[in-house]
């Protein structure tokens, strides 16, 4: 058999039709992986360690994403979940599932709007294929590493996620995402830990403060003021100085924390960028994402 480089990270890019995989593999490829799409199963093992057999020849080469959905050939859950548990165990491999989802309703828009069957609808509604697809991908979403919701996602946040989680450093760590959100557009299915911070005073009702957001300088002077702020802020960071790096040591690479309020314009934005901005002064990578700023 000829020799085939193979690398020694591999992506694994699953996930449910129309929320962004080929998008997610394109700019994989902007990062310097090789990417291939919808190859076989069967021939998934043969790309990363050379063959199909139990004595693997892994040469060193350029990073792989390999993007398997429903449209693979010969595609079935166990199978990927049997090929995720053998690179698991190749000490030579560090294979990792990036799973794209998106909201039901959202992706049936963008059924509708490119005019293209989902795989799992030909004859019926899209919304029937949708629900289908998630039930039969729900193993694979479980055994992800790092689930991205792109919702509400524009091209250039996917990007910057893509880089802080895949970015070719030797020592990549623990990659944190902060995110605001409204309470009124739901709780980030993909948060680790959730922060109710509605507690505080509303800016809202003030006029001069409404039509600004949390990053306003007015805005965070106004939070800021609040009797309850110094004390919360001084244990929100207490607990995290201390928990972040056990998450690191016991290997977790991502990590998404979210900061809630009603509107998702005042509260929630300024204690993300407060909260950013004390991780960055501790030296930890992160990215900061407001969901529901521009909402009404």
């Amino acid at each position: 058999m000829a020799e085939i480089i193979n690398p020694s990270r591999v992506v694994l890019v699953t996930g449910v039709s129309g929320a962004g995989k080929s998008s997610a593999l394109k700019l994989l490829e902007d990062l310097g992986y090789e990417a291939v799409d919808n190859m076989p199963l069967s021939l998934v093992s043969r790309l990363v360690l050379g063959t199909d057999g139990p004595d693997p020849h892994i040469v060193e080469g350029p990073p792989l994403a390999i993007g398997v959905d429903i449209r693979t050939r010969d595609f079935d859950t166990d199978a990927f979940l049997n090929i995720l548990d053998r690179l698991a165990a190749e000490p030579k491999i560090s294979a990792s599932v990036l799973f794209m989802d998106c909201d039901d309703d959202a992706l049936g828009r963008r059924f509708e709007a490119t005019r293209r069957r989902h795989p799992l609808a030909a004859d019926r509604p899209v919304i029937d294929g949708i629900r289908h697809e998630r039930q039969i991908m729900a193993p694979l979403q479980s055994r992800a590493d790092l689930v991205i919701d792109t919702t509400d996602f524009a091209l250039g946040e996917l990007k910057a996620r893509l880089d802080t989680t895949y970015g070719l450093s030797d020592d990549p760590g623990l990659a944190i995402f902060v995110q605001s959100f409204s309470f009124k557009h739901g709780v980030p299915r993909t948060a680790d830990l959730v922060f109710d911070v509605r507690f505080f005073k509303n800016p809202f009702y003030d006029l001069t403060l409404r039509a600004l957001t949390g990053q306003a300088e007015a805005v965070q002077a106004f939070i800021g003021k609040d009797p309850a702020f110094d004390n919360f802020f001084d244990h929100l960071t207490g607990m995290f100085g201390p928990l972040l790096p056990r998450y690191r040591a016991e290997g977790k690479s991502y990590l998404t924390i979210a900061f809630g309020c009603t509107g998702g314009r005042h509260r929630s934005v300024f204690l993300a960028e407060h909260f950013a901005a004390w991780l960055g002064n501790q030296g930890w990578h992160h990215d900061v994402r407001h969901r529901d700023l521009d909402k009404a």
